[in-house]
């Protein structure tokens, strides 16, 4: 079966790092072109500076993937979709709620697939941890997640401008997992950011969690991005059956009571293009706006506090 045409819109680091490999390694897509402010190109591809651009000189892509910085996002896909495109849209998808929902509606109204990915849903650990908390339930959950901002976002200053998320640019990932293991709804109760006093998005986020369960699970998470020592991307999960859940590496590695029950290495990305193919054969949509409700709860809630300047 011939593979489908995809071009890609931005191509910053996690475009190089995930996407642009993936696709190359697929049996199911093909890369046509690259749009890209900077001109670049991906293995003497065309490349083009405007997706207008794109669309004009190959009418006949008819998909892309969106990674370009979620601020100009909304603007980008709403342009695909009325060029005729199925598009997906890297994470966080759009700034605002409204502008995901306008998305949503859009693609409906066009008869467009839209894909809102989450990469860090797609793990088997992840999908065992579910399941175990389906049939366990939750006395308590903390979620830690540390990183350098410096290694994942170099030199990057839209991560610090409003709408860049600061922190919760990583930390939508933890929040994708969260919304997706967790068997019960889960509310944000309370919120503390820390914001460098140069800077217009967060550096630090410490939050609490709260349910309608009568045993009030204690839930709560804490972002970081001065973390040099190496990435913690950890759930620490109490069942009510008096297990002991260890969800490491980004939703990689889970142990039960420190026996190591599931590992596997960095194959999100191809599980999620693979998603992607079969939502198109479907022609179905998949948009999944917890994670980002969340975020957006936690800006909303949130107390504020002044911490040290930032310098790359």
């Amino acid at each position: 079966m011939a593979r489908h045409k995809i071009a890609v819109i931005g191509v910053g680091k996690i475009a190089q790092d995930q996407h642009l490999p993936v696709i190359d390694a697929s049996d199911a897509f093909e890369l046509a072109a690259t749009v890209s402010t900077r001109g670049l190109s991906h293995n003497g591809l065309p490349a083009f500076r405007t997706p207008a651009e794109l669309y004009a000189a190959l009418p006949d892509v008819k998909l892309v993937s969106i990674c370009t910085p979620p601020g100009i996002r909304h603007q980008y896909v709403r342009e695909a979709l009325a060029a005729g495109k199925d598009v997906m849209m890297e994470k966080p998808p759009t700034t605002t709620i409204s502008e995901l929902d306008d998305l949503i509606a859009e693609a409906r109204k066009r008869g467009r697939v839209l894909y809102q990915t989450w990469h860090s849903q797609f793990n088997e650990a992840v999908d065992r941890t579910r399941a175990i908390l389906a049939e366990e339930g939750v006395s308590t959950l903390r979620i830690d997640w540390r990183e350098s901002v410096r290694k994942w976002h170099p030199g990057q200053d839209w991560v610090w401008e409003p709408g860049g998320f600061g922190v919760c640019d990583p930390g939508i990932n933890a929040l994708s997992i969260f919304s997706k293991i967790m068997p019960f709804p889960v509310f944000v109760q309370s919120a503390r950011l820390t914001f460098p006093a140069n800077r217009q998005t967060p550096v630090d986020v410490e939050i609490t969690f709260k349910s309608d369960q009568k045993h009030a699970p204690q839930l709560s998470a804490g972002f970081n991005w001065l973390e040099e020592s190496g990435e913690i991307w950890t759930f620490s999960i109490l069942t009510r059956a008096g297990n002991t859940l260890l969800l490491e590496g980004g939703g990689r590695r889970l142990s039960v009571n420190g026996e190591l029950v599931v590992e596997h290495g960095d194959h999100e990305y191809g599980a999620m293009y693979a998603h992607f193919a079969r939502l198109l054969d479907g022609k179905k949509s998949d948009v999944d706006a917890a994670p980002l409700r969340l975020m957006s709860d936690v800006f909303l809630l949130g107390a504020r506090e002044n911490g040290p300047e930032f310098e790359w």
